[in-house]
């Protein structure tokens, strides 16, 4: 070799190693690695027999909520051995206390493991639907089931498709069909943390109906949690690494059609929407490298932030509820229903506040 491909060679090394160190540190970036935020608590306990984690919860406009608990996920500390549950919680009973659903059908409910959730009410009848997402031998499948009676689902379908293969959340807009939120381009952890390390945008939202699959939106960092408008109009998305809500409008065909990103600073998991407000409430991880380390003598912390008029120009965000890992370690979502607000955790427990 020459001394002029030598020095090309080092000077093609050295420009890579650059890369990949200016990569990293933008990923430390991404993941607010360096934050810190000082403690903001509100009026609250803890939810009954929710031990561990309620990583999403949805409420109706009933006062009834949903909580999908025992997420057993890839990197974080393993639940009891035992399959994952749902739960319902009446916001309107004097003390609210949570029952488990009992799940009819011939789910293998040995393998149950309760990811993000999204409730649909058929309006022909009333009749009420809700969607899981299922982590089977950390595979990604879609469960429907029909709300019957005080405390029973009946599982009527299990939905599974090559597109929704790292479903995070979901929202449901038929009694058979949903978008739902891919939060990894790659299955392997270290093809994954490469993607990251390389900042490619791969993640997509896929909609899906019994005639027709396909991606919906796509440019995501990690798209995460996700929900709707109450009007329907409008989609709403958390690209979780990029900090954003991202705004898209529904259109003839399920077409999905950006309209705004909204800055939230925080690693924003799932969305809520107040239905009488329109109001965003969302679970958010003010330090990824925490959350990742999950290490309990310095735990990940714990934020809700709320959007107030996010399609008007000027959208409000503020933050609600923070708090430096003692009290809820990794909140993943937020609820609020008239004076209260349920605040989820991945793996850790639940909080019941009064808002008023």
């Amino acid at each position: 070799m020459t001394a002029v491909k030598k020095l090309l060679a080092a000077a093609v090394v050295v420009a890579f190693a650059a890369f990949i160190v200016l990569r990293i540190l933008k990923l430390k970036e991404m993941t607010l690695a360096t934050r810190e935020i000082p403690v903001k608590h509100l009026n609250c306990h803890y939810l009954k027999d929710v031990e561990h984690g309620a990583e999403d919860i949805t409420i109706l406009k009933n006062g009834l909520a949903f909580l999908s608990t025992g997420l057993n996920y890839p990197g974080f500390p393993s639940s009891p051995d035992e399959p994952g549950k749902i739960y319902i919680l009446d916001l309107l009973h004097p003390k609210p206390t949570p029952v488990e659903l009992q799940i009819k059908g011939e789910l293998n409910l040995t393998t149950f493991n309760p990811h993000g959730i999204s409730v649909y009410i058929d309006e022909a009848d009333d009749s009420v639907y809700l969607f899981v997402v299922n982590h089977p031998h950390h595979k990604s499948e879609v469960e429907i089931f029909r709300f019957v009676q005080e405390n029973t689902l009946v599982h009527l379908q299990t939905i599974t498709h090559p597109l929704l293969y790292s479903v995070n959340d979901i929202v449901a807009v038929g009694v058979e069909s949903f978008y739902a939120t891919n939060d990894h381009y790659f299955l392997n952890h270290s093809l994954h943390l490469l993607c990251l390390i390389l900042g490619l945008p791969w993640c997509e939202v896929v909609y899906y109906s019994p005639t027709a699959v396909r991606v919906a939106a796509n440019g995501f960092m990690s798209a995460n949690g996700i929900n709707i408008s109450p009007d329907r109009r409008h989609i709403y998305i958390s690209d979780i690494l990029d900090h954003e809500v991202d705004v898209y409008e529904r259109q003839e065909g399920e077409q999905l059609v950006h309209q705004k990103s909204v800055a939230v600073g925080s690693l924003c998991d799932n969305i809520e929407v107040d239905y009488t407000t329109g109001d965003l409430w969302l679970g958010c991880h003010p330090n990824g490298l925490k959350l990742s380390k999950y290490n309990l003598e310095d735990p990940p912390g714990s934020e809700v932030i709320r959007i107030k008029n996010i399609l008007s120009e000027q959208p409000v965000v503020s933050q609600e509820y923070a708090d430096d890992g003692h009290e809820l370690t990794g909140s993943s979502v937020a609820a609020r229903y008239e004076g209260k607000l349920l605040i989820g955790s991945v793996i850790h427990k639940a909080l019941y506040c009064d808002l008023q």
